[in-house]
């Protein structure tokens, strides 16, 4: 090689070199007076459940106390304000049984623990606003130690449903509890047969409350991911409201889920990213154990929009999925599709259609195969708007049938006084497709029994149900067609009733709409062993949130905070997991959420609309909303984000620097 070539080499190394470095101080400048940016002030913080659990977990010490002298806690975790811990220490390892008094037999509860030392005993079933007695005995060196605690609670929230009417058949009902979700306000709450709540969260809970195959309890969050009633996901907790896993998921959780085998859970949720903007027409599988989204059925590749259309239908809520059943002996998911009074099964493999329950009528000739043929000597009726449909282990299809104008044809329509609610029963033959109705109960008590929403039904044993007709609604002392909500003077009624060999042994009626009702024992085995702090898990995603649009610039040219903004009242916070913005605006507003941070602002545009993620109304705006504007949220979510940005509210092209910063 000659000198005159190395020469080139070592220039052109030196060139390299030098521009390197030159980027790296230009690199450097820039982020500095970019940094220099950050606004000096974080967003505030709101607590998740599971932190302030954390929390309230180092004050649940055993410490030296004995049965003489045991701890007593009232809602450990501040959540279930009628449940307590009792900590004390044996010198040897003993079984200690609890009693908690109540009025009679039917609503007294006992539980027996395992064997051991340190002794950390769950009591639930407290009542309100009294001095509850509580009985501990156990055998220690064959001597009979009894210890009665007395235990103060506090009185019910002034807003919790107080039942107008309970009847009971003692002779024929257990000491297990009735419990409760409201369809919009209230409480998740549980009553005795007396009708006394001897439980209840504070938190706000909707959709179904039911039991996993661990004896833990699984609710909704009360985080919406979408209004006007998409949770982020649920909780998996106990009757203390201690919260062991917190699920999220990207198209967030709504009316119903399944337990399957596996111990996934088969979720009904949204796709908000679909080219069509529909809702309530989206199931997932989620892996308890990993949080992964394993499997997905969107209803729109099952069935056509636009078939079977009752009063309800929109376009982008056309089937309104409310429930979920999985059924092994077929390997099959059944949902229910209020909007298009359909109850549909799939096969779980492929997501194929098997079959579908309800009037054909409007539905096109490609379904017709589908659909059953009514058979059999007795009564038969479809059914309409229905809820909670499932597959019995007779093999049986259950539904609660709504009952709603009762015909697809308009001029048929049968008017909510003239309606009534039930729960109905069909054998259905999938070889010959015929079905034959073989039980109903709700008829009989004709509108007065009549929810045109929401509701539910429950199987207990053979010949042993639940109807709830949970959204009775009157208006001016008539019977309604809407749900609680749309009109400002209205009564609002639950009525609960269990059957047994057709006889109406227990019913319940509330002053409110009730979603659901699942009738649980306060103990299980799960409570056999002793409370532990087990550290709660964190699983699934609520997905990245899209970015509208991103610039460049190493400075924001930006109006401080002036009335024209403050009118708007804006609020920002930051959850666990993700920034939310609120603020009130004008239809047409352009909104815009910027996060700043190295020279490129992050664009959210922030909908004022209605639509396309709202399930009970359209997006036609009041007089007073047209003058005063609505109020709307933006979620950013965290994954996708890192370090500090600063927050700047972009509206109608002028950009206000909020003086705040939110570190993911």
């Amino acid at each position: 090689m000659t000198k005159k070539n190395t020469n080139k080499k070592n220039t052109k190394k030196i060139i390299i070199l030098i521009l390197i470095i030159l980027i790296l101080i230009i690199g450097g400048i820039l982020i500095f007076i970019s940094s220099k940016n950050i606004n000096n002030k974080e967003v505030d913080i709101t607590l998740s459940m599971i932190t302030e659990q954390e929390e309230a977990e180092k004050e649940i010490t055993i410490d030296n106390h004995t049965i003489d002298d045991p701890k007593v806690i009232l809602n450990p975790y501040g959540n279930s304000p009628l449940t307590a811990l009792i900590l004390f220490k044996t010198d040897s390892e003993v079984s200690p049984k609890v009693t908690i008094e109540g009025e009679d037999d039917l609503t007294t509860f006992t539980n027996t623990f395992e064997k051991s030392k340190e002794h950390y005993l769950p009591i639930y079933g407290l009542y309100a606003d009294k001095e509850n007695k509580v009985t501990i005995e156990y055998e220690e060196n064959d001597e009979k130690i009894t210890k009665e605690v007395t235990i103060k609670t506090d009185k019910l929230p002034d807003n919790i449903a107080i039942p107008t009417e309970v009847e009971a058949d003692k002779d024929k009902l257990t000491n297990d509890l009735y419990f409760f979700t409201p369809s919009s306000s209230g409480y998740t709450c549980a009553y005795d047969v007396n009708g006394d709540i001897r439980w209840y969260l504070k938190n706000y809970a909707l959709w179904k409350i039911d039991r996993l195959e661990n004896g833990h309890l699984l609710v909704s969050t009360e985080r919406l991911i979408n209004s006007p009633y998409y949770m982020t996901g649920m909780y998996e907790m106990d009757l203390l409201g201690k919260i062991y896993t917190e699920y999220s998921l990207p198209g967030g959780y709504h009316h119903d889920y399944y337990e399957i085998e596996n111990g996934n859970l088969l979720v009904s949720s949204d796709d908000f990213n679909n080219e069509s903007g529909t809702v309530e027409d989206y199931i997932v599988e989620l892996d308890r154990e990993t949080g992964e989204i394993v499997k997905t059925f969107d209803l729109k590749d099952v069935l056509n929009m636009k078939d079977g259309q009752s009063e309800n239908w929109t376009s982008y809520d056309w089937f309104h999925n409310n429930s979920v059943w999985y059924d092994k002996k077929t390997n099959s998911i059944t949902l229910s599709g209020r909007h298009q009074d359909a109850v549909i099964n799939i096969d779980y493999d492929t997501g194929e259609l098997n079959w579908i329950i309800g009037d054909p009528t409007n539905w096109s000739k490609e379904y017709q195969k589908y659909f059953f043929k009514p058979v059999g000597d007795g009564e038969f009726e479809w059914q309409w708007s229905q809820h909670a449909a499932m597959i019995t282990p007779e093999g049986y299809v259950f539904i609660l049938d709504n009952g709603n104008n009762k015909s697809k044809i308009k001029d048929e329509y049968v008017s909510a006084e003239d309606s009534y609610t039930r729960g109905v029963m069909y054998k259905i033959d999938t070889d010959k497709m015929t079905i034959e109705q073989v039980w109903e109960y709700g008829k009989e008590r004709g509108s007065e029994f009549y929810s045109p929403y929401i509701s539910d039904v429950d199987y207990l044993d053979k010949d042993h149900y639940i109807v709830h007709s949970g959204g009775i609604v009157y208006v001016d002392g008539k019977n309604s067609n809407q749900p609680a909500g749309f009109s400002k003077d209205s009564e609002l009624v639950s009525d609960t009733v269990e059957l047994l060999n057709d006889e109406v042994i227990f019913e319940i009626k509330l002053p409110t709409n009730n979603y659901r009702v699942e009738k649980m024992s306060l103990y299980t085995e799960a409570d056999k062993s002793n409370h532990t702090n087990e550290k709660t898990t964190r699983i699934g995603s609520l997905g990245k949130t899209d970015v509208d649009d991103t610039k460049i610039a190493i400075d924001l040219p930006s109006k401080k905070i002036d009335k024209t903004y403050k009118s708007h009242n804006i609020s920002i916070t930051k959850e666990i997991d993700r920034l939310v913005v609120e603020g009130q605006f004008k239809r047409g507003t352009d909104v815009n959420v910027v996060l700043y941070k190295n020279m490129l602002s992050k664009y959210y545009n922030i909908k004022v609309s209605k639509k396309p993620y709202t399930a009970l109304c359209v997006d036609v705006f009041t007089e007073e909303e047209n003058e005063n504007g609505i109020v709307v949220t933006k979620y950013i979510n965290d994954e996708g984000l890192s370090g500090k940005y600063s927050i700047y509210i972009e509206i109608d092209g002028v950009l206000y620097d909020t003086g705040r910063y939110v570190e993911f």
